[in-house]
């Protein structure tokens, strides 16, 4: 992907901040090179990076005539139960008139849609379904290489950046010479890796076997690393990310931590666990499917000056007797040490 020339239009419109827009943030901050604008027109005339902290200088725009040159709409927001906002579909309604192709990570599929399929047809526009599977594999836990290390970012919530963790971990570690993989599992990771499975729209029969069949079709490389989503604690996600767990069977887990929040995303009602409490649920539930340990914390301190941020990662690493950091902030570094270590571990046992 990279070298491509700017081609793509993300579409925020209505929702140009980092937590709505978070799949935005990501083709940003992974496949920046390839966004010609971000597309919102009630946002100010300004850019990427002072709206969503990340594209540094891509332009905001309020209508597809300001971006000639691009051929591709992505729809760049993840809304609570995966619909389209109403305020989208003009925008979307002008690409597809315009022959582009439009891709889409929500549960609201674009091509079930009568009006968008109608108007694809007649101009050839693409219509692409992230989310759209025919997952019927159910896990069965035979053929894993034990010596294909298999890491896995989990936490308290959605949204806490699990994602990102996992591919700053994955990328430090084919920098350093070892043979990783991102194994995506949501809509925006997979947007950004070209392959994956969107485990929270597989039949909940079938997530642990469709997350097993992407480890069981890349466990030539040394080491996967397992995107994580939803929450164990979320009531809305909890089935997905269990799903995922059992599935994967990870040898070690990394704990994304959440600088500041206090109650779950979209629910203020529910308080959040401790730390500890969390890690023990996760290292508990992952124990009753195969061994497992905590590799380390990756801490999400978006927001927080410098000296709030050492003051937590210090407080971290004492409670958990785990190595901590922000791989935005200072990168991956912690980590990767650590899953080299452990790397080397099961080498030479």
């Amino acid at each position: 992907m990279d070298g491509m020339k700017p081609h793509i239009i993300i579409l925020t419109e209505g929702h140009s901040e980092p937590n709505t827009a978070k799949t935005a943030a990501g083709i940003l901050r992974y496949r920046g090179g390839e966004v010609a604008a971000l597309l919102d027109s009630t946002a100010p005339r300004a850019t990427a990076g002072e709206l969503l902290g990340v594209g540094d200088d891509v332009p905001v725009i309020h209508s597809l005539n300001e971006a000639p040159d691009a051929d591709t709409l992505l729809i760049g927001v993840a809304t609570t139960g995966g619909q389209l906002p109403p305020s989208m579909r003009a925008h979307i309604r002008e690409a597809i008139q315009r022959g582009w192709e439009i891709i889409s990570g929500l549960h609201a599929f674009l091509s079930d849609d009568e009006e968008f399929a109608g108007l694809a047809r007649q101009s050839g526009a693409t219509l692409t379904d992230l989310r759209r599977n025919t997952e019927r594999d159910v896990a069965r836990r035979e053929g894993l290489r034990h010596d294909c290390l298999r890491l896995h970012t989990v936490g308290p919530d959605c949204g806490i950046g699990k994602m990102v963790a996992a591919l700053e971990l994955a990328r430090g570690l084919t920098a350093e010479g070892i043979a990783a993989k991102f194994i995506a599992t949501g809509q925006t990771g997979i947007m950004i890796e070209g392959d994956g499975c969107p485990v929270d729209a597989v039949v909940a029969d079938f997530i642990s076997g469709a997350v097993e069949k992407q480890i069981l079709s890349q466990q030539h490389h040394d080491v996967l690393v397992v995107e994580g989503q939803g929450s164990l604690i979320h009531p809305c996600y909890s089935g997905v990310t269990l799903g995922l767990l059992h599935g994967c069977l990870p040898h070690a887990l990394v704990l994304c931590h959440p600088l500041g929040r206090t109650h779950v995303k979209g629910l203020e009602h529910i308080p959040l666990p401790s730390l500890d409490e969390t890690a023990e649920l996760y290292r508990g539930l992952a124990n009753a499917a195969h061994p497992c340990h905590f590799l380390g914390v990756a801490i999400n301190s978006r927001g927080a000056d410098e000296a709030a941020f050492a003051a937590e990662k210090n407080r971290v690493e004492t409670l958990l007797g785990l190595p901590a950091c922000d791989v935005v902030r200072e990168g991956p570094g912690v980590l990767v040490t650590a899953a080299r270590r452990l790397l080397a571990e099961r080498e030479g046992a």
